[in-house]
């Protein structure tokens, strides 16, 4: 019997996430949505195209909750995306309901699964769905480390000209603007890319991977990206599945991890079939533990206003 992915929300992001999944044969789907008619019309698309892709796993399209029971991983996407000059903290208040909502009706139905948080804030909705869904911390976790560091990566290999494959990156803290690249963990070919690029470019790099999602934003004028979340997320989802033991920079909940307690935020962790294994603490400047400390009680602040 093949795995259970349920995804919540029908939008770009929620139906993007289905299509990479299914391409990867990762598991069956099952997209939810209060919208009637949306989550079956982009289900049967889908299926439509696997004669021509080649994937066989099954993608369904409901408005009841009752279709997603057993769930080996739920993905939360569901809620309002950003506009053109909003944060992804202005939508604190109208997501918090809908996430709410959802963790409670993914504890009752699939009390066993992994949870993937996607919506936004995500470090903020990450934290409301392990209190809501009251299940255990190491389960649930948020879709963002991944995300920003492909963009860097992204970046990093337009600018040497290099293969996307030879670039690995990693950036941590909240999923916002104060989130911290680690240029000093960057690397093309296995040579830190310190030694590649010039400190004003690297910088440069940097601060478009912090306002990247905000680029897109300003460019579609009614939506945000999905692609590259859609992409992150199955990269998630296949990690815990096959229980690959994958080293990912993931929200997750930090109980003394660098220094914190009692909240999400992005750091190195070991994923695998249970969800978060293991917290990897690496080594960080001052300068740097500094900037992820203040990332992080960005987050703290935009709990509180819940």
């Amino acid at each position: 019997m093949r795995d259970k992915v349920t995804i919540v929300g029908s939008g770009n992001v929620g139906a993007t996430t289905a299509h990479w999944i299914a391409n990867r044969e990762l598991a069956d789907v099952v997209l939810v949505d209060v919208v009637e008619g949306l989550p079956q019309g982009k289900a049967l698309d889908l299926t439509e195209a696997a004669p021509v892709a080649g994937f066989s796993c099954k993608i369904r399209g409901t408005n009841s909750w009752d279709d997603t029971a057993g769930s080996d991983v739920v993905v939360i996407t569901a809620g309002i995306a950003r506009r053109p000059g909003m944060s992804r903290e202005d939508l604190v208040q109208t997501n918090a309901g809908i996430v709410r909502n959802v963790a409670a009706h993914t504890g009752r139905y699939s009390p066993g699964a992994v949870i993937i948080v996607v919506t936004n804030p995500l470090d903020v909705m990450s934290y409301l769905v392990y209190k809501a869904s009251r299940i255990d911390a190491h389960r649930v976790m948020g879709m963002s480390g991944i995300l920003d560091s492909t963009r860097l990566r992204t970046f990093i290999a337009l600018e040497l000209g290099v293969s996307f494959k030879d670039v690995t990156a990693l950036v941590l803290g909240g999923h916002g603007d104060q989130m911290l690249p680690l240029l000093r963990y960057t690397y093309a070919g296995g040579i830190p890319v310190e030694h590649l690029i010039a400190p004003e470019r690297l910088e440069a790099i940097a601060e478009r991977t912090r306002y990247a999602g905000g680029e897109i934003v300003e460019l579609l004028k009614t939506g945000s990206a999905f692609y590259a979340p859609g992409a992150a997320i199955a990269e998630m989802v296949e990690a815990v599945l096959r229980d690959e033991r994958r080293i990912l920079p993931v929200s997750a909940y930090l109980n003394g991890e660098y220094g914190e307690y009692d909240v999400f935020a992005g750091v190195p962790a070991v994923i695998r079939r249970g969800g978060v294994e293991k917290i990897l603490e690496i080594h960080l400047t001052e300068d740097e533990l500094k900037c992820l400390k203040y990332s992080i009680s960005q987050v703290r602040e935009a709990v509180e206003k819940l």
